[in-house]
């Protein structure tokens, strides 16, 4: 099987690295790393290092490029960029699929699978979510601080068994994974958790336990995670009745220091996923006739 993890940032970079670890030396499975600049070279000239809380690895995957024309036809294809970026990722490899291609996309955000259909328009688009803390540590070297490691994916029609190969490949590379009949509603469960979390520590500039410790910071967030649940709610998405109290008990035991990933790209002056997680409850609560007041407030106090 030819796999390609499209993105080595922290989410491509601790999976990828996984795949690279188990399958790159293997005559059955071939793993490409598709990134670009100074991290593509270190890539190509040192390996990936992985620093990880199981222990320190360096992996070499069958081929790292910017150039997926260098790989030919693919037959499963990670999604691991920024929300911004998937329009453009998905761009690049729409010459890489054939009719059984199966593409999966681990970044934030519930509207994925619809954003790469309206680019590829060959093989199967499953959806996926993780639950990992990891990031770019310098150029080569990802570095994972925490989470579960847990990888859902599975397809949104639920009808799992055409896939269950894909899951052995991932559990045979010590990846937590799981085919899920209702990734939609994991996906929006991970939403619910990851998107209020991004907006209020990034508008107060304040680490998740900041956040539980006050209780006026707590209630914006929990009020945040209940429009969450107004928008799933009225697309009939069956989120868990209890599925805020268990996103904030998830956020209370996470390190107190610990930083959204949009939190930290707002500090560092880059382009963040503003849209993926803020904005885009704020355009569902208008199409559902739903009131957001606390995303309205936060996307406003972000974006001036």
């Amino acid at each position: 099987m030819k796999i390609a993890i499209v993105g080595i940032g922290g989410v491509g970079g601790y999976y990828g690295g996984k795949l690279a670890l188990k399958y790159a030396a293997s005559d059955d499975h071939e793993i490409f790393f598709i990134a670009r600049g100074e991290h593509l070279d270190k890539i190509r000239k040192n390996g990936l290092k992985l620093i990880t809380t199981e222990g320190d690895f360096t992996v070499i995957p069958s081929l790292a490029t910017d150039n997926p024309g260098e790989l030919g036809p693919l037959d499963l294809i990670f999604f691991c960029v920024k929300g911004y970026g998937l329009g453009n990722a998905a761009r690049m490899i729409t010459d890489n699929l054939h009719s059984n291609t199966v593409t999966i996309p681990l970044l934030n955000g519930v509207d994925n699978v619809e954003r790469l259909k309206t680019v590829l328009h060959e093989g199967d688009v499953l959806n996926g979510c993780v639950y990992i803390s990891t990031h770019l540590d310098r150029p080569g070297v990802i570095q994972q601080t925490g989470g579960s490691c847990k990888l859902l994916f599975g397809p949104e029609n639920g009808l799992v068994e055409p896939y269950r190969k894909i899951e052995t490949l991932l559990k045979d590379a010590d990846i937590e994974a799981e085919l899920s009949q209702n990734i939609t509603v994991g996906v929006w469960s991970k939403f619910l958790f990851v998107g209020p979390l991004a907006g209020i520590t990034s508008v107060l500039e304040k680490p998740f336990g900041a956040i539980m410790e006050k209780a006026g910071y707590r209630i914006m967030l929990e009020g945040m995670m209940k429009e969450i649940k107004l928008i799933a709610d009225a697309k009939g998405i069956p989120l868990p009745e209890n599925i805020i109290e268990q996103s904030l008990e998830l956020t209370s035991n996470f390190p107190y220091e610990t930083k959204s990933s949009m939190q930290l790209d707002f500090e560092k002056g880059k382009e963040t996923e503003i849209e993926t997680f803020t904005g885009y409850i704020i355009k569902s609560g208008k199409e559902s006739g739903i009131k957001t007041p606390l995303h309205d407030k936060v996307y406003f106090e972000l974006k001036n």
